[in-house]
């Protein structure tokens, strides 16, 4: 101690200048040491190249490689810095030689090593003066004290110039050979080892013989330097030099682009299946040649993970034009659902116990307020069951089981599956909504497919539990793919698994239209549950369907918004979904949630619980809840004569010789539209003519519908047609009497339908048979301008 003061104070100066020398030289290095934008870069989920996008500043300049291939290692150390591993950041021998070089020639010499040329670079290469030199040495010596050597031959290979404006080994990789750098060959690595000493060298037609001397010299010392064997070397030498830089990979451009601008600048790993990403990029394009021959230039198509709700392919868009708008991402633009969420609310009334899978559902000229739905081939059934009113997308009994259910209850199950374009108040939607009132995206729209599926699986893999978050958002990469389902509860966030399992099975019968004798092969597909959506003015068409482990969603139209004849789910977009689906690993079919389903009687012809009067039953599982609905109210009992071809009762016929019979029987207007497509359906027998007819729903009103207002039109000669009136009756045979107000204006038999002339303003019409049964409806008569 007494030794160390003394020279303590005799070298002050000297141990203060070093002191500050020091400091200065562990902090001399910027961080971070390269501050320049890079380009951004999406890889599938193993590490293949989807795509890119240019730095800001114009420079394909990719973000730094995790490490260098063997092959380019050996060619740079060989040829820029042989003794890279030995010294600490400069080499004295060759620094010498460079400097003895320079003042004795008028020839240039440098003697940098790489981590001296990792430091210019980072400096953007200021000025070659021996200053700079010293700087240059001094930053490299702290660069070696703080970073592995390894890390440093990263650095130089990831922002070292390859020539115009390439920037980085792997950038290069990709732009001179079209291969990742992992592929690099013995040639191709020299011919790149040497660019960066003299980037200029790479312009297609000049310098080539230079390009080659250096390269092939530097093979040479690898060669005699034991590192490849003569094989090789006589190999590498016939390798081609690099030239006109080639395009970069495009297998999803879309995704890739979203990526630049969600992840700027970034090196992004996705979920991306890179292989089913390849084949659904062909089917799109087979695809979309056959569309635009009908001018139908976009398609979409989202392919997700059903239980990790990561994205496995994303086709933004169909290889279409700038003219057709190629770049626009319509994965993510809200688009008209048309029949897509009927789905939604069948589920819905399943779990609120307001329908069973099989009851029959109304399906007749239907008016509400105005709003007049029609099936899409014009017609009507009567009633249906309601599974086939959706496989079949019947819009009639879609927009009556939305006004049974409320639409404000409905939109409020849309907002819990994050229908983010459904930002209006319920209210603006109305009964449309379930036609296409409403917008949404193919990511919400496959999204909430999914969503239903993983809650079907995970309650039958858990103890007959929920999640609480089964809508949440997919995601695109990988390292984010911990999804937050949420804790474990007892109840549904929004369906249970029983309702949601009777929905799919309902799904999975393919709603093949008339005369579609080609869609037979889709019954051999592996089992999926699947929905098309057709906007109106043929738009925008749909295709989703989902099995226990893929979502696959399908829109096909035109961004531009142009309807096209044939733009219809069924013939544009279901065909893409097919063959995704055949490409895709059999997933076999969802299992039964039995928990959340109970084994019933239900009646064989109106899909109720059964009744008393029911006849024919089967033994079905519905949801739960829809025990607690109403027994069949088609079936009664009546009572008939001897030869059981009239109705008696004790007015007109002996108790001890009527037969008694439960029949079937369905209101006047359904009866008169079902009938005509169900030859087994038998109408009741009328009573007998000296019986006394008790209490029945004879008639009923087919047009105009109560509350619906009556328009009278007008034809090409600016002339007001007929209105025409019509009923229905159990029995048409009979005649029946018609009065507007108290004045009688017609009879009718067999078909109850009267042509009249009436003017503008409000009547009561009324209709009398000729056993003098009533029906009477108020009715408004306006007149179109």
């Amino acid at each position: 101690m007494k030794k160390i003061i003394p020279f303590l104070k005799t070298h002050k100066i000297k141990l203060g200048i070093a002191l500050i020398v020091f400091l200065f030289w562990l902090f001399c290095l910027p961080s971070p040491l390269f501050n320049v934008p890079t380009a951004t870069v999406a890889e599938s989920s193993n590490g293949q190249m989807l795509g890119a996008r240019i730095a800001d500043d114009g420079q394909w300049r990719f973000p730094q490689m995790d490490s260098v291939p063997e092959r380019f290692e050996k060619c740079v150390l060989y040829f820029e810095d042989e003794h890279f591993y030995w010294h600490p950041g400069f080499n004295p021998v060759s620094i010498s030689k460079a400097l003895w070089n320079n003042l004795t020639t008028d020839s240039r010499r440098g003697g940098s090593t790489i981590t001296q040329q990792v430091i210019r670079l980072s400096r953007q290469n200021k000025g070659r003066t021996y200053f700079e030199k010293l700087i240059e040495i001094f930053q490299a010596t702290r660069l070696e004290a703080g970073y592995s050597k390894k890390s440093i031959l990263n650095l130089y290979s990831s922002y070292a110039p390859f020539g115009g404006n390439v920037v980085g080994l792997e950038t290069a990789s990709w732009r001179y050979f079209g291969i990742p750098t992992s592929e690099l060959s013995w040639g191709q690595s020299a011919a790149l080892a040497v660019l960066p000493n003299a980037p200029s060298l790479i312009f297609p037609g000049k310098n080539e013989t230079i390009l080659k001397q250096k390269r092939d010299a530097l093979l040479l010392k690898l060669f005699q330097k034991n590192v490849i064997d003569e094989t090789t070397f006589e190999l590498a030498l016939e390798e081609n030099l690099p030239g006109k830089p080639h395009g970069l990979p495009e297998f999803a451009p879309h995704l890739t682009e979203k990526i630049r601008k969600e992840h700027h600048g970034q090196r992004i790993k996705t979920t991306i299946d890179f292989s089913l990403q390849n084949k659904v990029n062909y089917i799109v394009k087979e695809h979309h040649y056959i569309l635009a021959q009908n001018q139908i230039h976009n398609l979409a198509v989202l392919v997700m993970d059903v239980n990790t709700r990561v994205i496995l392919a994303y086709v933004g868009n169909s290889p279409t034009t700038a003219d057709h708008h190629n770049f626009v991402d319509i994965i993510e633009k809200p688009r008209n659902t048309g029949s897509i969420l009927k789905p939604f609310l069948f589920a819905s009334m399943l779990d609120a116990g307001e329908i069973l899978p099989n009851v029959l559902v109304v399906d007749i000229p239907t008016s509400v307020n105005g709003y007049s739905p029609e099936n899409f081939d014009k017609k009507y059934n009567g009633a249906v069951p309601a599974s086939v009113a959706l496989s079949r997308s019947l819009n009639i009994p879609a927009v009556r089981m939305l006004r049974e259910f409320g639409f404000q209850r409905f939109y409020n199950i849309l907002k819990k599956t994050n229908q983010k374009a459904i930002d209006k108040p319920a209210d603006y939607y109305g009964l449309a909504m379930i036609l296409g009132g409403g917008e949404s995206s193919l990511w919400d729209i496959t999204k909430a497919y999914a969503g239903m599926a993983s809650t079907l699986n995970f309650f039958n893999t858990s103890s007959s539990e929920y999640r609480e978050n089964e809508f949440v958002e997919p995601v695109y990469v990988k390292n984010h793919a911990d999804i937050p389902f949420g804790k474990v509860q007892q109840k549904p966030s929004v369906w249970n698994a029983g309702a949601i399992y009777e929905t799919f099975d309902a799904m999975q019968k393919v709603n093949r239209p008339n005369g579609e004798e080609n869609w037979e092969f889709f019954t051999s597909s592996q089992p999926i549950a699947w929905k098309t959506g057709t906007s109106h003015g043929f738009k925008d068409s749909w295709a989703v369907g989902v099995t226990p482990k893929y979502a696959i969603g399908v829109w096909a139209g035109n961004a531009s918004g142009e309807g096209r004849p044939g733009l219809t789910g069924i013939q544009a977009a279901s065909p893409i979904l097919f063959d995704i689906l055949n490409i895709l690993p059999k997933s076999g079919w969802f299992g039964i949630p039995y928990d959340e389903l109970a084994e019933v009687e239900i009646c064989a012809k109106s899909g109720h619980l059964a009744g008393l009067f029911c006849e024919e039953t089967k033994k079905e599982w519905i949801p739960i809840n829809g025990t607690r609905t109403d027994a069949c109210p088609y079936h009664q009992t009546i009572f008939l004569n001897a030869s059981e071809n009239y109705r008696v009762n004790s007015s007109c016929y002996p108790l001890s010789e009527m037969v008694q019979k439960n029949w079937f029987v369905l209101p006047p207007v359904i009866e008169y539209y079902y009938a005509a497509l169900h030859p087994e359906y038998k109408s009741l027998p009328s009573f007998a003519p000296d019986c006394l007819r008790e209490g029945e729903n004879l008639m009923a009103f087919m047009y105009p519908k109560r509350n619906e207002a009556v328009l009278l039109p007008k034809n090409f000669d600016e002339n007001i047609n007929d209105v025409i009136f019509k009923i229905a009756h159990r029995f048409p045979e009979t005649t029946v009497y018609w009065y507007l107000d108290s004045q009688y204006i017609g009879s009718t038999q067999t078909f109850h339908e009267l042509a009249v002339s009436p003017k503008p303003g409000s009547y009561i019409l009324t209709v009398v048979d000729s056993d003098g049964n009533t029906l009477k409806e108020r009715i408004e008569i306006g007149q179109i301008e």
